[in-house]
């Protein structure tokens, strides 16, 4: 049985209680949480604190906080030579105070409070000083999900950087789509269709080879009839640059 002590209550924290909690390997010793009432409806009153003084003594001290938050965590931790990670995409491993052994479990995941998912196939990037801290990790790990790395800290910054894009910016996109469709009394439904199959894609296809469109296609009456057509400005630059961009990569092939 490995002994964890999650720290932090945030979606993260939240979506890792409710995970470890179906684990028959792993026991969540504790909780460290500012706000009890944020965990309470995930574990026993007994297992939550928000006093570091009062943490127990576990094998692994996950802290999932902020990034700008981990560095002044690990100070507070009142132990030593205790196995301590971080669940940030782009902290390094040395954001954790040096008095105790350290390491990284960044789960590669979108995560909302309300919103389930299936910790089997969200891919965990694992980084630790040594080989033994390394096998802890990597034992928790794959009781939670089958998709395991080992990623360094530079190479977690490209991923997060990565990440980026094909989340954040692509659900930004999303929005804007909606917004046209709201403008002009469309459904957004209509477009469901299309987002899962664009995405379903990339399971099979190279994106370069699964894009398609009218900057793919060098249209040019088509994206000058679009931008024309676009009512807002900041909507006919972001379609200008990603336009350009798609027609530059076209270039190189």
């Amino acid at each position: 049985m490995i002994r964890i002590t999650l720290i932090g209550s945030g979606n993260v924290a939240q979506h890792l209680i409710k995970a470890f909690t179906k684990s028959a390997v792993i026991e969540i010793v504790q909780v460290f949480s500012r706000k009890k009432e944020n965990v309470a409806h995930l574990l026993d009153s007994d297992k939550i604190t928000n006093d570091f003084s009062d943490l127990k003594e576990a094998d692994l001290y996950i802290i999932a906080v902020s990034d700008n938050a981990i560095s002044y965590v690990s100070r507070q931790l009142p132990f030593q030579n205790k196995l301590v990670v971080h669940t940030s995409g782009t902290a390094s491993i040395d954001t954790l105070d040096v008095k105790n052994k350290r390491g990284v479990f960044y789960p590669l995941q979108t995560f909302s409070k309300d919103k389930a998912v299936d910790f089997s196939v969200i891919p965990i990037c694992l980084e630790g000083e040594n080989q033994a801290d390394y096998a802890i990790l990597e034992t928790v790990a794959k009781n939670i999900s089958n998709a395991i790395y080992s990623i360094s800290s530079e190479q977690r910054k490209a991923l997060h950087v990565a990440a980026v894009f094909v989340n954040n910016f692509t659900n930004h996109l999303y929005q804007i789509g909606q917004e046209i469709c709201e403008e002009h009394k469309v459904p957004f439904e209509v477009l469901k269709p299309l987002i899962q199959e664009t995405a379903e894609k990339i399971n099979t296809l190279n994106p370069i080879e699964a894009q398609t469109g009218p900057a793919k296609r060098g249209d040019s009456i088509t994206i000058d009839a679009h931008l024309e057509y676009l009512s807002k400005e900041n909507q006919k630059n972001i379609y200008k640059l990603i336009t350009q961009s798609i027609q530059d990569d076209r270039k190189t092939l």
